[in-house]
Order: structure tokens, then C-alpha cells, then sequence
């Protein structure tokens, strides 16, 4: 479902997936939101800098994605206890998902996992129906930051005007 050249493409059917977002094994996926844009955040590694940051920016720029009532899912091949210590030294409440085991299958399915064993800093945004609107490849030690996400937003929120209107 990926383009051959790696990450999806926009106008695909996002693959479905459940990942575990805590320790109790609760699960989430982008269809339990559909009728909402949402937001797949891939990134390598819960714990190094340019992640760090990234998240966090993302946490910050939580008022912007409500806006849109969008959802933000990080995800990452890192164990949920990992992601759990991660989210809590970072102040992120939004669900970060382990892509554990079997290890990055969600990301290979989205095109965004790499020969190193980790995902790729990889942007999916979702349009309500759950079909690509806009993806993004970042080199895995660039923040790509929310500027990207932010117009795929718009241009959704642009889009369903035009047909409801």
C-alpha cells in the first residue's frame, strides 16, 4: 500500500491498525476516529533529542490541531513502558503507540520503516474518511515541526466546506 519508493501516498486508503497505548494493553487506531483528521506520527526513538523535541512540539501545538478536532498518534517501535516513561518526562498526553511486536509492522505497512530497525520520521495525516490526505519523509535528525500538518489541516477543513457547502 506504500509507494514503491517508500512512504504512503496521499489519495491511498490508510491501512487499519490497533497498537497498544498503555500498559494495560488498551488499544487504539485511527478508525476509532474516523470522521476526524488524524494524524500518524512516526518517529525512531522515544528517547533521543530531535524526538524529544518533536513530540513536545507536537504537545504545544495541541490547541492548533484541535482546531481541526484532529488527532495526533505517535508512534514508535519502542515498548509501551517506554513510550509511558517518555510521555510522562515530556508532559505529552496524547497517545504515543508501540509498534512493539511484532516490530514495526504498522510502520512497514505505511511505508515508514527503516533498514536500522526503527521507524522512519515519517508524517500520515488522515482525512475523515481515513484515506491519505498529505504525507512527509523528514531526514531522521530534522524535527519536521507542524507547519505541514497544519496545512494538510486546512485543506481538509477547506475541502469539507466546499462539498457540505
Amino acid at each position: 500500500m506504500s509507494d514503491p519508493n517508500g512512504l504512503i501516498q496521499p489519495g491511498r486508503p490508510a491501512p487499519g491498525f490497533t497498537l497498544a497505548s498503555t500498559p494495560d494493553g488498551h488499544q487504539i487506531g485511527p478508525e476509532q476516529f474516523r470522521g476526524r483528521p488524524v494524524v500518524l506520527a512516526f518517529y525512531p526513538a522515544d528517547w533521543s533529542p530531535v524526538c524529544g523535541d518533536q513530540m513536545s512540539l507536537y504537545q504545544a501545538a495541541g490547541p492548533m490541531f484541535d482546531q481541526f478536532q484532529a488527532v495526533v498518534l505517535g508512534i514508535s517501535v519502542d515498548s509501551i513502558w517506554s513510550h509511558r516513561a517518555f510521555a510522562e518526562s515530556q508532559g505529552i498526553t496524547f497517545a504515543l503507540l508501540a509498534d512493539f511486536e511484532p516490530k514495526g509492522e504498522v510502520a512497514r505497512r505505511y511505508g515508514a520503516y527503516t533498514s536500522r530497525g526503527v521507524a522512519a520520521r515519517a508524517l500520515v495525516v488522515l482525512d475523515p474518511t481515513g484515506t491519505v490526505a498529505w504525507s512527509y519523509l523528514s531526514s531522521p535528525d530534522v524535527n519536521p515541526g507542524a507547519d505541514g500538518i497544519l496545512d494538510a489541516l486546512e485543506r481538509i477543513a477547506v475541502d469539507r466546506k466546499v462539498v457540505a457547502g
